[in-house]
């Protein structure tokens, strides 16, 4: 087998692993749970791992980090607060898509006219 090829093969194998730990720690906090620290460091520290390798570029694996841990800190602050988490859901909503203020204009401009 070809030497690239085995490269290839080793880190698609690491890259799949970092996703998954990844997006076991997005599931928790999709379901409204904190994820363990343990869970959050295991995700980590595998970025890590992948960008001190040269599988993931360095600034690739600081950018999932960064947002892996904001997520996960916004999670355990709703997980701890239930009255924020119910104004947080609420304030999501009115950010949503397509309740902006120029909706509002586009209608208040037809009832004018």
């Amino acid at each position: 087998m070809v030497v690239s090829a085995k490269k290839h093969e080793r880190n698609r194998v690491v890259r799949s692993a970092v996703k998954t730990k990844i997006v076991r720690v997005r599931r928790l906090m999709d379901h409204g749970e904190a994820p363990s620290a343990e869970q959050v460091l295991a995700a980590v520290s595998s970025l890590d791992r992948a960008a001190e390798r040269g599988i993931l570029h360095p600034n690739n694996a600081a950018r999932r980090k960064s947002r892996l841990m904001r997520q996960a800190n916004r999670a355990a602050a709703l997980a701890a607060d239930p009255e924020a988490a119910a104004q947080a859901a609420a304030e999501a909503r009115a950010r949503a898509k397509g309740a902006g203020s120029s909706r509002r204009k586009a209608t208040a401009k037809k009832t004018e006219g």
